[in-house]
């Protein structure tokens, strides 16, 4: 095993894993990416890895310096427990609709957590703007950082230092294509930028839930969208910094009621405990698979865990009154 010194050299260089059931289905060789393996538990510490290392290299903020940032949850963990192994204060800024399971931890890894009704980027109390508001109202000797891991493209720069070539050398060069859902789209628009300088041929593709607006841009070259997901921390209805300029050869639209199943295999026959966004990125990998055909090579990404979501997920209750379906070994009755 590799042995690093602090939380920041642990990020990344997460194994990839070939999912059976999904390669079984389409006779294609589909493989997702253990992101939930990084120190934080998911995809965000990478961004959160390189858009603070950035911010101290040029000199933005310096230890004991406190970071601000809007987030639904998992870059801010990622920057608060970085920013805790180098010496800084984070606040985050959070839709309240997000899990209880993400403010709890927030809270009890000493970030200062605040919350605000969920409105659309549009509106000027969104969280977004409340963070940077925030900023830009704090003094620290230190400096105060606004990670702004929308715009800021030191989010989609670690996926084109890390991500990108990670895959490219656990697979030799052998991939024919890569999805995954769009939030900042940091992940999507840093591997597409580095595999289509490998490869023209590789396809790059968007899962999109309901409620969010790419896949309608990329179909059509508008932003438009209808309905909502119980998905968290993907779903994108502006172009952000980090989506400028990124080149997506396909898209698909993936509705909750077509994500769960694909999540209840991969939790019950796989193993692997992970978050609604996974459901969704493995959804779409078999979209594409299908799309392309027998015999290639598809990668995806895991991002979180299962435990971030608990309350939601295997609420019955909750998944109910969406007319969702619940995981098959949950009980009837049960909460």
């Amino acid at each position: 095993m590799t042995r690093v010194s602090n939380f920041i050299d642990a990020v990344g260089n997460t194994p990839l894993i070939r999912l059976d059931l999904a390669s079984e289905l389409t006779g294609c060789e589909i493989y997702g990416k253990c992101e939930f393996m990084n120190p934080g538990g998911s995809v965000k510490d990478r961004a959160a890895k390189y858009l603070l290392l950035d911010a101290l290299k040029a000199g933005k903020i310096e230890a004991g310096g406190t970071v601000v940032e809007g987030t639904a949850g998992n870059t801010g963990i990622g920057l608060s427990l970085a920013g805790n192994s180098l010496g800084l204060k984070t606040i985050i800024v959070m839709p309240e609709t997000q899990s209880a399971e993400k403010k709890s931890a927030l809270r009890g890894m000493g970030a200062d957590l605040r919350t605000f009704p969920a409105v659309p980027y549009k509106n000027p109390d969104n969280y977004v703007h409340q963070a940077r508001r925030l900023a830009e109202s704090l003094e620290s000797p230190h400096g105060v950082f606004y990670a702004n891991q929308w715009d800021n493209t030191s989010n989609r720069e670690g996926h084109i230092r890390s991500t990108a070539p990670e895959i490219w050398s656990q697979l030799d060069g052998d991939i024919d294509g890569f999805i995954c859902a769009v939030g900042t789209g940091g992940t999507l628009a840093g591997v597409s930028a580095w595999m289509k300088q490998q490869s023209k041929k590789v396809v790059i593709a968007a899962a999109d839930p309901d409620g969010a607006g790419i896949h309608h841009w990329v179909q059509h070259g508008e932003i438009k969208s209808s309905g909502d997901s119980i998905t968290e921390g993907i779903g994108q209805n502006r172009i952000t910094g980090n989506l400028d300029g990124i080149v997506i050869d396909q898209s698909y639209n993936i509705p909750d009621r077509e994500l769960l199943p694909v999540l209840w295999d991969l939790i019950g026959r796989e193993g692997l405990y992970l978050g609604a966004s996974s459901g969704i990125n493995v959804a779409g990998a078999i979209r594409l698979a299908r799309e392309l055909g027998p015999g290639h090579r598809i990668v995806t990404i895991l991002c979180d865990s299962a435990s971030r979501y608990e309350s939601k997920l295997f609420n019955r209750d909750f998944l109910n009154s969406r007319d969702l379906p619940p995981p098959p070994w949950l009980k009837a009755g049960s909460a």
